[in-house]
């Protein structure tokens, strides 16, 4: 009796597309834009990496000092 082996992959795994803009700075807070400003400057070098090391930055500071 022969035995098969399957030796293709199932179907990918489908992730979601996060297309939010991350945290926004509030108005008036010199450190919120300071963050936001390192963030558009990642963006525009297109260094993903950085502009989410910049939304954590700024969730936390957000969280830390403005809640």
């Amino acid at each position: 009796m022969a035995t098969t082996t399957q030796t293709t992959q199932e179907k990918p795994v489908e992730l979601p597309l996060r297309l939010d803009d991350g945290p926004q700075p509030v108005p008036g807070c010199a450190h919120c834009d300071n963050i936001a400003m390192d963030r558009d400057r990642a963006h525009a070098n297109g260094n993903g990496s950085a502009v989410s090391d910049c939304n954590v930055r700024l969730r936390r500071h957000l969280k830390d000092k403005h809640s």
